[in-house]
């Protein structure tokens, strides 16, 4: 399918947003924000009303039927939630938000196999959320932690990390794809690498899951996390995907109620996975609205979906190409991209781009993006970064750029 006929295909899609419906200074809501969070289908509204209205209950203790009513949604959407990337409901986790899933590992997994003199491996693309649990773990255990560095075209010096690989390190951690330069990493590759050396393999799907098609089984890592506010789902809401038998020997991270099988007055037993990691009242209505995000992208097509951003980017990155003074990070082309740019314009900062941009109804993040080594790698403080969705279109596009001229105008660029 060409980008021409994905884009035709997804164009009344947009009306399924209900925030979309918004002007701002009497011109239509332009939303180039989905990177940090996406907008929210009216299917998965639905699905968060009908629970609320209808199917309003706690989950697995009760046994009157609304309980029960509302257990089946629940599971049902962990069940096609595992389906949809290739997992199994056993290995599928509901967390908090990705940085929960990530520190569950870490917490839970980390705190049970890093020792002193160990080595953990990161990336100089990792967000924070994909760094910091780490930092923690490693100076709690007196281990050490080192970088696959970024080359300059923005992508991952694999040699780099087959240096480190020689060194034998416990664990490996990597974004799939980049929240500021774009890349999408070889995840399946690294990991190929990362198991030969013996290490386990974590990745950060937070980007990929709602841009590309993604195949745990093919990715093949240890644990892969993700979250549902970047997935047309509600917030509130991850997913930790985690290979079996690690999970079962892990011991809790959060500790209480739901997750016990027995309680003695000196120790207690743990259920089952994945309620073994799922402490407390669950996260019942966002469950459910995950669910139905997840079937939503499912009738949408993934696939369609990446034909149709790819395209997006692909006109984003030639239409920046002609504004002087700009520059965009990551990679050169589309198709090593997930669904953003990110820019610096002149000696404009970040934050007056948004600012300007903001004034027009054209809605894009400035910042570090939680990317801070990557800005010191790339050699900025912060970046204007625009990040697609299947609502956007080309017009959303040459509102950017109208909007861009209206920044150099301003700021006297």
């Amino acid at each position: 399918m060409t980008a021409t006929e994905a884009t035709a295909l997804l164009a009344e899609l947009a009306a399924e947003f209900p925030v979309l419906q918004r002007e701002v200074a009497g011109r239509p809501l332009v939303y180039l924000d989905s990177s940090a969070t996406s907008q929210t289908p009216q299917p998965v509204i639905d699905a968060l009303t009908r629970y609320y209205t209808e199917s309003r209950a706690s989950i697995h203790r009760g046994v009157y039927p609304l309980a029960v009513e509302a257990t089946d949604l629940f599971e049902g959407a962990r069940r096609r939630i595992a389906e949809w990337l290739g997992s199994t409901p056993e290995e599928t986790i509901f967390a908090a938000n990705a940085t929960a899933a990530i520190n569950l590992v870490a917490y839970s997994w980390g705190r049970t196999n890093v020792r002193r003199g160990d080595l953990v491996v990161l990336t100089e693309m990792e967000h924070h959320s994909n760094i910091v649990p780490w930092q923690l773990l490693c100076q709690e255990r007196e281990a050490e932690l080192a970088y696959v560095r970024v080359t300059d075209e923005g992508m991952l010096d694999l040699e780099a990390l087959d240096s480190l690989l020689e060194r034998g390190p416990r664990l490996v951690a990597v974004a799939h794809i980049s929240n500021v330069l774009g890349t999408v990493n070889p995840v399946a590759e690294i990991a190929r690498r990362a198991h030969a050396a013996g290490a386990l393999v974590l990745v950060d799907g937070t980007q990929a899951v709602p841009q590309i098609p993604v195949d745990l089984r093919e990715v093949d890592a240890d644990f892969y996390a993700w979250t549902g506010h970047k997935a047309y789902g509600p917030t509130g809401i991850g997913v930790l995907h985690g290979r079996r038998e690690l999970l079962e020997e892990m011991p809790p991270f959060i500790s209480g109620g739901h997750m016990i099988r027995t309680v003695g007055d000196d120790e207690s037993t743990w259920t089952d996975l994945p309620w073994k990691f799922e402490a407390g009242t669950s996260q019942i209505a966002e469950a459910i609205g995950l669910g139905a995000a997840v079937d939503w992208i499912r009738a949408v097509g993934i696939e369609r979906i990446r034909t149709h951003e790819e395209g997006l980017v692909a006109e984003t990155l030639s239409r920046l190409a002609a504004i002087p003074g700009l520059s965009v990070q990551g990679p050169a082309r589309a198709q090593d991209r997930g669904s953003l740019v990110s820019f610096t314009l002149g000696g404009a900062h970040p934050h007056d781009i948004g600012e300007i941009l903001g004034r027009e109804g054209v809605c894009v993040r400035a910042g570090h993006h939680c990317a801070q080594p990557l800005m010191r790698r790339i050699g900025t403080n912060a970046t204007t970064r625009a990040s697609f969705a299947v609502h956007n279109s080309l017009a959303d596009v040459d509102r950017l750029i109208e909007g861009l001229e209206d920044v150099r105008r301003v700021l006297q660029l």
